[in-house]
């Protein structure tokens, strides 16, 4: 009997093989088993949705109907914030507090005139003390860099956002730049865990303590503190006018950075501007609690009438922003379909926005993501 079984499994074999040669292909394509599910984590999330201003409510429709193409088990409790408001509604802090994740668009913050920007109300509010904005090359979109996958981590409670300004006479204002151990200390803590987290190798830390000795100092103190916890990291230092100009000539050797507050927005904005521009940078705000996505770079940036009459925004950075979210909710399949949707539009080249040289609409972009999905 088992003379004969060997040559007929052999025969089996190689007739399978031969219906079927894409058998191994076929299950080697499939993702390998890396998330088990808890029972009851399929439950629909509830998100905070501010659509905001300007290009706000196109970007944040193209997220919600990717959503629900796909089935995402999340829905948007929708509230109308304007960046022209006094203070963020209670409401909508009570919200994002009980659902712990808000998706947001832009909102327009007024220059001079003391209003209070509702961006920066938002992160003090909800101690929202690390933004995250990831700056990579997305395939098929051509930049002047190759290689390009930066982590910019920047503190967001503090520094010169602080809004701690005055005038001391007529015609001399002050405006305090204030830094703390312990702000500086839970940044640090935060990208070197994201860095350990996330099999990155390098954190550089961006300051001007060559200048601001103290106020900079303590940062740089704090995180050199921190690195000695993490000896499998490699870990650097850099002023902030010798960052940017390695920035625009040599991006690739940065990995993960963490700054202070003023410094991440610079910074940000010029790494978003090397890999593809802000309209494709996914980013976020979280803190112990919270987490606010946005677009990445230039969150506060509105878009110009023109773009939002002719309904031609890029929805990619807070499509991709989304995909950061519902990994954060831990829905990492959903995250991966939306991810590699927006991908292969963008690579594919047929539906690009003006500002990727191309003169699709927002919704052609959406409906192209949608057909996309697996």
């Amino acid at each position: 009997m088992a003379k004969r079984s060997v040559p007929l499994l052999k025969q089996l074999l190689s007739s399978s093989s031969a219906a079927s040669p894409s058998c191994s292909s076929r299950f080697t394509s499939h993702r390998s088993v890396t998330y088990m599910p808890r029972p009851g984590d399929g439950t629909p999330r509830a998100v905070t949705l501010i659509p905001g201003d300007g290009i706000g409510p196109l970007v944040t429709g193209a997220v919600e109907q990717v959503m629900e193409a796909m089935h995402a088990p999340v829905y948007f409790e929708r509230y109308d914030v304007h960046g022209d408001m006094p203070k963020v509604p209670q409401e909508v802090i009570d919200s994002i507090k009980k659902n712990k994740v808000c998706l947001k668009g832009g909102l327009a913050t007024p220059m001079g005139g003391g209003v209070s920007s509702l961006n920066v109300q938002l992160r003090k509010q909800l101690d929202l003390y690390a933004s995250l904005v990831n700056c990579f090359n997305l395939p098929g979109l051509p930049t002047r860099h190759d290689n390009v996958d930066i982590v910019v981590i920047r503190e967001n409670t503090e520094g010169e956002y602080a809004g701690l300004e005055h005038e001391v006479v007529p015609g001399v204002v002050e405006s305090l730049k204030v830094i703390t151990k312990f702000c500086s200390e839970r940044i640090a803590k935060y990208a070197f865990e994201y860095a350990y987290l996330n099999n990155r190798r390098k954190v550089t830390a961006v300051h001007k303590a060559n200048i601001m000795k103290l106020a900079d100092g303590l940062f740089l103190e704090s995180c050199r503190e921190v690195a000695t916890k993490y000896p499998g990291i490699k870990y650097n230092e850099i002023i902030v006018d010798n960052c940017c100009m390695q920035l625009v000539s040599k991006p690739e050797q940065f990995d993960v950075m963490v700054t202070p507050n003023l410094y991440g927005n610079l910074v940000a904005n010029t790494a978003a501007g090397i890999a593809g521009g802000t309209g494709v940078m996914p980013g976020g705000n979280v803190g112990a609690d919270h987490a606010v996505f946005e677009q990445g770079a230039s969150a506060g940036n509105v878009g110009n009438e023109k773009v939002t009459e002719q309904k031609k925004a890029n929805p990619v950075a807070l499509l991709l922003s989304s995909a950061m979210m519902l990994r954060h909710l831990q829905f990492p399949s959903f995250a991966d379909r939306l991810e590699t949707a927006v991908k292969g539009v963008i690579s594919e080249g047929k539906h690009r926005t003006k500002d990727l040289g191309g003169s699709s609409t927002t919704q052609e972009v959406v409906d192209a993501v949608i057909a996309a999905l697996d």
